[in-house]
């Protein structure tokens, strides 16, 4: 059975920190740079959101997708996929209707 000394010990130790941190450091760019294209020069803008999801029942979600200036309702189910509603106008890209009242 070998017998580790203070040196080797202490290399180990070493290294072992080296590579603990090259492993954090990989983490922290991958936190910053992945699923964020804005974040890499040269890359256009994405034109799909996610606006919101409903849960229907246990199997079933309601999604609302913006794609450019539209928007499309899906209903998300376990073994199916229905669009309900399609090029719905975004309601950010419309003219606001101020009524005033004299």
């Amino acid at each position: 059975m070998e017998v580790i000394d203070g040196a080797q010990l202490g290399r180990f130790i070493a290294a072992l920190v080296f590579v603990l941190g090259l492993m954090f450091l990989l983490s922290q760019v991958m936190k910053r740079y992945n699923g964020h294209a804005r974040a890499l020069p040269g890359i256009r803008k994405k034109r799909l959101q996610i606006i919101e999801v409903l849960a229907i029942d246990s199997r079933r979600r309601a999604v609302l997708i913006r794609r450019d200036d539209r928007e499309h309702l899906v209903l998300l189910g376990a073994t199916t996929d229905t669009v309900i509603e399609s090029n719905i106008e975004s309601p950010q890209d419309k003219p606001h209707e101020h009524t005033v009242e004299a």
